[in-house]
């Protein structure tokens, strides 16, 4: 079953239960996938582009949290929140951060990287290589971590 089949599954599901959190989160999900199903030109997308859309989602409401959270607007973040909870229920889960540093260590020997400075060079490989398992935010913490030593 594909990704969006099971979103669509999902949705009805929700609506049966009556649960708000799920729906309104589910809601968002499609319509995200909308958009990228716009954005393609086709409208009917890959599981890729549906997780690229969640993943974009899920910083999002990160970024909103962090926000939020700043204001003293709880109850705002708290909806960012359960929504950003039933998002990654359909994202693989997270790489572990020494796993990550694995990988990365990899990219830093194979470009040849010693500095900050070379992280230009290693960003688009370990995006690439990384895609769907981590965030760039993520990365890049890492790489600050690797390359300062």
């Amino acid at each position: 079953m594909s990704l969006v089949e099971k979103i669509n599954k999902d949705l009805v599901e929700a609506m049966k239960a009556k649960d708000e959190v799920k729906l309104r989160s589910i809601r968002a999900i499609k319509s995200a996938f909308l958009l990228a199903g716009t954005e393609t030109g086709n409208k009917d997308i890959s599981d890729e582009v549906a997780m690229k859309a969640m993943m974009k989602m899920a910083k999002q409401r990160k970024d909103s949290i962090e926000i939020f959270l700043k204001e003293n607007r709880t109850d705002l973040a708290q909806k960012e929140q359960e929504e950003l909870k039933v998002i990654e229920s359909y994202l693989p889960a997270a790489m572990s951060e020494e796993d990550l540093k694995k990988v990365l260590k990899e990219i830093i020997a194979q470009v040849g990287a010693t500095s900050m400075r070379d992280v230009g060079k290693i960003m688009p490989l370990a995006m690439k290589q990384l895609a769907g398992k981590t965030d760039g935010k993520s990365i890049n913490e890492a790489l600050k971590s690797l390359l300062d030593n």
